[in-house]
């Protein structure tokens, strides 16, 4: 029963302490964070408790958060970056080609080290390097 009562207790904090860690970093982001802290907190059910929390929060917040999408779209036009023509319909979670895209990293200041940026029939998107999905679509 104190085993419970503790496993309890440790979700409900991570409940409440996984949407503050996971606002700023998107789905992905969030469903990482909220998977270790829950296996942190509650072990193997937290982790699945976490990760589910975490993806949701991180989903509203984006990995690119409201109150910077105006300032960094700005720093994107300045740039004059090409817009590559996608044939099909730009959504959250579509690979781009490996070629003929060019990829480019965000200055520090926005905290988005992990992704870069391109842009897609017109619109800004956030990409994971490493697969290069669209992570975020920014406009």
């Amino acid at each position: 029963m104190l085993r419970r009562s503790i496993c309890a207790l440790a979700l409900i904090t991570a409940t409440f302490a996984i949407p503050v860690a996971a606002q700023a970093q998107g789905v992905p982001g969030g469903i990482d964070r909220g998977a270790r802290e829950g296996d942190r907190a509650a072990g193997p059910v937290g982790a699945v408790v976490g990760g589910a929390i975490g993806g949701v929060v991180g989903g509203v917040a984006g990995i690119l958060g409201v109150d910077q999408r105006p300032r960094f779209h700005t720093y994107v036009e300045e740039r004059h970056v090409t817009s590559y023509a996608y044939p099909e319909e730009i959504r959250v979670g579509v690979a781009l080609p490996d070629t003929g895209v060019t990829y480019y990293e965000a200055p520090p200041d926005y905290g988005i080290r992990d992704y870069r940026y391109t842009v897609v029939n017109g619109h800004t998107v956030l990409v994971d390097p490493a697969t290069h999905r669209i992570v975020q679509i920014l406009d």
